[in-house]
């Protein structure tokens, strides 16, 4: 109903000035009144929406890890029309890299929100859920490689696919703690990803199909496990 979409694009908008506020000072002492500055409304409307600073910060979480997966979904979408799930994985793992500006605020906010749900049930809550569906994709994505023969099987398993998720978050992290640069984490992600596939080689003979098979499921990708980027 059109009252409807315009209050989700309202909640929307003032979650936007809240990731303008935790990308650039985080989110400790933000109130309401901050984010209602920030977005050019006053307190009384923006409580319209959000009753409790709370109730604003599951949200706004919550909806940063829907950009962020429709984002990662679209990367995907965008490969060969028949990706092998190493292509796949490497979609979406340089998807949780701050490679530009817009996915380094992204990746701001999610600290920010990181600090606080070591504390927040909630926000914590919402942090963790995400975990085990990502794990669970990604693992049945090596799977499927090992199925064509471009995996061993026993490095086919949802510890292997919780090591990718946290040498990318930690690679990511050293990005924004000037470690180390973009590129530099891009080429350790590719490395990571030959150690685990061996270099890369063209498809042979009858993979092309089982690699459709493993796109399909592809597009079904669950939200990343924490902010990614807006």
């Amino acid at each position: 109903m059109p009252k409807k979409v315009d209050h989700e694009a309202r909640r929307q908008e003032i979650s936007e000035a809240l990731w303008r506020i935790a990308g650039s000072r985080g989110l400790d002492g933000t109130s309401l009144r901050d984010v209602a500055a920030e977005a050019g409304i006053s307190l009384g409307r923006l409580q319209h929406y959000f009753r409790t600073r709370d109730e604003m910060l599951l949200f706004a979480l919550q909806h940063i890890n829907r950009l962020a997966a429709d984002r990662i979904r679209a990367r995907i979408e965008a490969l060969a029309e028949e990706p092998t799930p190493r292509d796949v994985l490497r979609a979406c793992l340089s998807g949780m890299l701050p490679l530009d500006e817009r996915s380094r605020v992204g990746l701001l906010v999610g600290a920010a929100y990181y600090a606080r749900a070591v504390h927040d049930e909630d926000l914590r809550a919402e942090a963790k859920n995400g975990i085990p569906p990502l794990r669970a994709f990604f693992a049945d994505q090596l799977r499927l490689a090992a199925d064509r023969g471009e995996l061993p099987p026993e490095r086919a398993t949802e510890d292997e696919a919780m090591l990718l998720i946290s040498v990318t978050e930690g690679l990511a992290t050293y990005v924004l703690l000037d470690v180390h640069g973009p590129e530099t984490a891009l080429r350790l992600l590719d490395l990571h990803l030959e150690n685990l596939f061996g270099p890369e080689r063209a498809a042979e003979g009858g993979a092309g199909r089982a690699a459709g098979n493993g796109a399909g499921r592809a597009t079904e990708m669950p939200a990343p496990s924490g902010p990614v980027a807006p």
